[in-house]
This record gives C-alpha cells, structure tokens and sequence, in this order.
C-alpha cells in the first residue's frame, strides 16, 4: 500500500493457461491512467544495477510495470506543497507479483534489478520524450537527500 500522495499500484490479473499467461498492462478504464501515456518503452536491466534518482518537472507520470524479472522501485516525495513530504515508498515488482505502479514524475524514484536474472522495466509516460531537452533532473542512487539504501536486504 502506497504511503505517498498520488502513487497508485494496481494488482495485475494474471491469465494463465498451459500455453502461457496474458496479463493486460494498460487499459484506458483504468483509473491509475487517468491521463493517457503518450508513448511506452522498455528497459532491461542486469541483476544487481541500480537506475536512481530521477524525476521529470514538466508534469510527466510514469507507469512502472515489469513483467520479466524483478525489480525494488523506490519513490521519494521531497514536494513542498504535498502532504506527504519526506516519505519514501518501495514496492517489489515483478513475475511474482504483477503490479503497475503509478508514480508522480516530479517525485524521485528509480529502481534496482534484483535476483539472478535481467529485469526488464516496460514505463508508460504521460509526456513523450524530448531528445534535445529531456525533462529530467537526475542525482545519484546513493545521494544523503534521500533516505533509502539500494542495498539494504530486501524482506518479505
């Protein structure tokens, strides 16, 4: 359960057969989607590499799905205007447990591959990306402003 103001997670139903399974990641009856994505794209990531922090100030939303793998999301909240500064939140997502999660693009957030096996990070953004001059403000995983470890042991 989020902590944040204006994250959201919805559980993915996961249809599984003996072909396979179907898990549909974005449908417009969504509340989650309440804006539209103006494109998708996908990111494999190697076991064990941290992609933090980051965060879009244009009014971007990301939605973080991984449908191959698993990933530790992480979302700081440093908003002066939201009820919830100073909060962090972390979701384990992956094949074991199918998810998308909504994240307010001008909070922090990133993510970090964990287990034996690539990940792999399908991002659905309100905003396209613009190649000369990306909304993104970036510092590293490891900054002091954020209270959150990538490399502390994951429970549960």
């Amino acid at each position: 359960m989020p902590n944040i103001h204006d994250v959201e997670v919805r559980d993915l139903q996961v249809n599984a057969d003996q072909r396979g399974h179907l898990v549909e990641v974005f449908r417009s009856d969504w509340d989650e989607y309440e804006i539209d994505p103006e494109m998708s794209y996908y990111s494999m990531t190697y076991p064990g590499v941290v992609r933090a922090w980051h965060r879009h100030l244009e009014g971007q939303i990301d939605h973080f799905v991984c449908p191959k793998g698993r990933i530790t999301v992480g979302i700081y909240d440093d908003r002066e205007d939201s009820p919830t500064q100073g909060e962090l939140d972390t979701f384990v997502i992956g094949e074991h447990n199918q998810q998308v999660i909504r994240i307010p693009g001008d909070c922090w957030h990133g993510f970090k591959a964990i287990g034996d096996e690539p990940s792999l990070l399908i991002n659905y953004p309100t905003n396209l990306y613009d190649y000369e001059d990306p909304d993104e403000e970036r510092i590293p995983y490891d900054d002091d402003r954020i209270p959150y470890d990538w490399n502390a042991e994951i429970h549960g």
